[in-house]
């Protein structure tokens, strides 16, 4: 029979969803990066910009939880990550930029800082 502490449970738990915030991230930015590659207004752009549009609207609403334990500092700064990053889509949705280079850059800085 195993025997686990709830430290290690917890533990467990955080790195599973970092590693789950990873991938997701490394997802975002693969569908990005094709559309980058195929054009703006190709069907791969809209499957990009949607899913990063789920993507950084799920992040940004599990920030604002008062139970998430990132420091409050920190959440507020990608917070507002978040909401550059579902701007700069929409324009690039609109048609009125071409800014995957800038989405992929800043989504892969953030992937990177997940310890």
């Amino acid at each position: 029979m195993y025997q686990f502490s709830y430290a290690d449970v917890q533990t467990d738990s955080v790195a599973d969803a970092k590693d789950r915030e990873k991938q997701l991230l490394n997802r975002s930015i693969d569908l990005l990066a094709t559309a980058s590659k195929v054009g703006v207004g190709s069907l791969e752009a809209v499957q990009a910009l949607h899913f990063t549009n789920r993507l950084w609207t799920t992040f940004i609403e599990d920030l604002g939880s008062p139970d998430n334990a990132l420091p409050k500092e920190l959440r507020a700064n990608l917070i507002s990550i978040g909401l550059w990053l579902l701007r700069e889509a929409e324009e690039v949705r609109q048609g009125r930029s071409d800014n995957f280079e800038g989405l992929i850059e800043v989504s892969q800085i953030i992937r990177d800082g997940i310890q």
